[in-house]
């Protein structure tokens, strides 16, 4: 292996790194509201776990953003300098950004949303899913923008 296909390799587990951090944060942070709300009513547990489970999918989009790399990007490094190498690493640094931040955050809405779920009796639900779909944007815009930086650099 070359130094500019570790660099890319890198780049790629960053971006992992960085949803599965986030995802578990964002996950405790929600499941530690839902364990709360569940000594006030375990008749919210269906909502518990569906909000709770949210911030999950920033593994998922980091996932996708090594896949890419490993199996689009790599085969193509061979031709490429040093600086495409440190290109890679530094879009799969932003990407692995993108997906810590959205997840964290993620759990604080949804944290936030199962803790008034007794009080509401559950009809916060929706609500709570809506509000936690925006700072899920932030990470599906991580992933487009590091498949984007990605295919500019003439790579994919």
């Amino acid at each position: 292996m070359t130094v500019i296909e570790g660099l890319a390799i890198f780049g790629g587990a960053m971006a992992l790194a960085g949803g599965l951090a986030g995802s578990a944060m964002g996950i405790g942070n929600a499941a530690s509201s839902g364990t709360a709300t569940l000594s006030e009513d375990s008749g919210q547990l269906r909502n518990v776990i569906v909000l709770a489970s949210l911030p999950m999918t920033q593994s998922f989009y980091g996932l996708i953003v090594l896949i890419i790399i490993l199996t689009v990007v790599m085969p193509n490094l061979a031709t490429a300098g040093m600086g495409a190498g440190l290109a890679v690493l530094g879009i799969g640094i932003m990407g692995g950004f993108a997906q810590v931040f959205s997840a964290i955050f993620q759990g604080s809405v949804c944290a936030a949303g199962i803790a008034l779920l007794p009080k509401t009796r559950g009809r916060i639900l929706t609500l709570a899913m809506m509000l936690a779909v925006f700072v899920e944007l932030i990470g599906v815009l991580g992933l487009v923008f590091s498949i984007m930086a990605l295919s500019l650099l003439g790579l994919m």
